[in-house]
């Protein structure tokens, strides 16, 4: 079962990367929830989705590598960097043209071939500070 969850999120991956946002339709639960997020429409399989299609629209060369992938039973841990150029309007920030490279973390429960929930950790200061929008500590 494990090489089998491995599979579906390198091709998670691998579709994002194309800019096929209608994947999670095919690989994640109607049921889906994302245990970081706030609870409400963004922790859902069809926020997941949106902010797919934010993130593509902010940076449409954004590409995603996997660093490192670990599957046990029904979980699957992806260490990722994702690097793009910002050309598009994202969380209130208009477009930079900064190229940006933001590692994160997640931890996806796959039950019958379904992502059915996550749990993720992402750079997201470390996206700010490339963006322009934080000041680095100490900088």
């Amino acid at each position: 079962m494990s090489a089998e969850n491995k599979a579906i999120m390198q091709r998670l991956i691998e579709e994002f990367n194309r800019g096929n946002d209608e994947i999670y339709d095919e690989l994640v639960s109607p049921d889906y929830v994302n245990h970081t997020d706030p609870p409400g429409p963004m922790a859902t399989r069809e926020g997941w989705k949106q902010k797919a299609v934010m993130f593509h629209k902010a940076f449409p060369d954004l590409h995603t590598e996997i660093d490192q992938i670990v599957a046990e039973d029904d979980l699957v841990v992806t260490a990722i960097t994702s690097t793009g150029t910002h050309q598009g309007e994202v969380m209130g920030i208009s477009a930079t043209g900064k190229k940006i490279s933001v590692r994160a973390v997640h931890i996806n429960k796959i039950v019958d071939g379904k992502i059915v929930a996550r749990w993720e950790l992402t750079d997201m200061m470390g996206l700010m500070v490339q963006l322009g929008v934080v000041t680095p500590p100490g900088g």
